[in-house]
């Protein structure tokens, strides 16, 4: 199974779960599970990390609805659950068309 359309089909079913981060993060910034869920599925994988200390995971890019540009790090659909590691609005001075980091 493809790693995004996985991640798609659990989201889907509701099978997702947020880390206390994550969580914490989504209040500070103003963000809802619903824009966390268009997000994921409108958006494409622009970085991997397999070896993630805390088991494989990705950065997603999408747009919510209402076109707020997000970044959704989350679990490979091996997990029983998705888990959303962390949310936030890239900053468009660290990032290329929101998808590529620019190095410092």
């Amino acid at each position: 199974m493809e790693i995004l359309s996985g991640i798609q089909e659990k989201v889907n079913l509701n099978l997702m779960e947020f880390s206390k981060h994550a969580a914490d993060r989504m209040i500070l910034r103003h963000i809802t599970v619903r824009e966390v869920r268009e997000t994921l599925e409108s958006g494409e994988i622009i970085e991997d990390y397999p070896e993630d200390k805390y088991g494989p995971s990705c950065l997603i890019f999408g747009n919510t609805k209402q076109r707020r540009r997000l970044h959704v790090q989350c679990s490979y659909p091996s997990r029983p659950l998705i888990k959303i590691v962390t949310v936030y609005e890239p900053d468009p001075q660290e990032w290329i068309n929101f998808k590529v980091r620019i190095s410092k």
